[in-house]
């Protein structure tokens, strides 16, 4: 497996090895040993699956407290995936990196704990997987604007994304007091 340090210290492009031949292809998604040599060893314990049309935005999405990693991956179908550091205190505060998952690519994003995360469906259809660090607490999620000018994510698309309430009405990452922001590991 590949494994590709990104702009943001912490978030990795990972490349599982695929198997294929003649029957098709195979592809070990997760693997305890594996990945803690690549640094990966939070223990996982939910893993959720969403399913999306061409257009949908996702996020961007955090909870502070009970921070979640995240191991994401499409199943089938193409995202432009993104996370963005809102650990209040990190030189890298604020600033996002973004990949296309897909189905077809078979590559996987770890999305470290302390970043928002959202994702927005290139094509017809898709089917998104995460492996999380901890549970859902609605109670301690928080939502940023999608088109935050402060963050300033260049989304490969022209117009405005299918959106959730939530996201739609979500502040900008400045109006969000410091307080609730995770912070940055000394």
């Amino acid at each position: 497996m590949k494994v590709t340090p990104t702009r943001l210290p912490g978030v990795l492009l990972i490349e599982p090895r695929v198997f294929g031949d003649t029957r098709g292809w195979f592809v070990e998604t997760w693997q305890r040993e594996r990945y803690a040599e690549c640094g990966l060893t939070r223990e996982f314990v939910q893993d959720n699956q969403s399913f999306s049309g061409r257009g949908t935005l996702r996020g961007l999405h955090i909870q502070n407290p009970f921070a979640q990693g995240k191991l994401v991956q499409v199943i089938q179908g193409e995202v432009f995936d993104v996370a963005v550091d809102a650990r209040r205190g990190s030189p890298s505060f604020g600033r996002w990196t973004g990949v296309c998952l897909s189905g077809e690519n078979k590559h996987q994003l770890w999305v470290p704990e302390g970043f928002l995360h959202g994702f927005l469906v290139l094509s017809e259809t898709a089917l998104f997987s995460y492996k999380c660090t901890d549970l859902y607490h609605p109670e301690t999620q928080l939502a940023v604007r999608w088109d935050d000018p402060d963050i300033g994510i260049e989304w490969p698309f022209a117009g405005t994304p299918i959106l959730s309430d939530k996201d739609r009405d979500a502040p900008r990452l400045r109006d969000i007091p410091q307080s609730r922001l995770p912070e940055y590991p000394a």
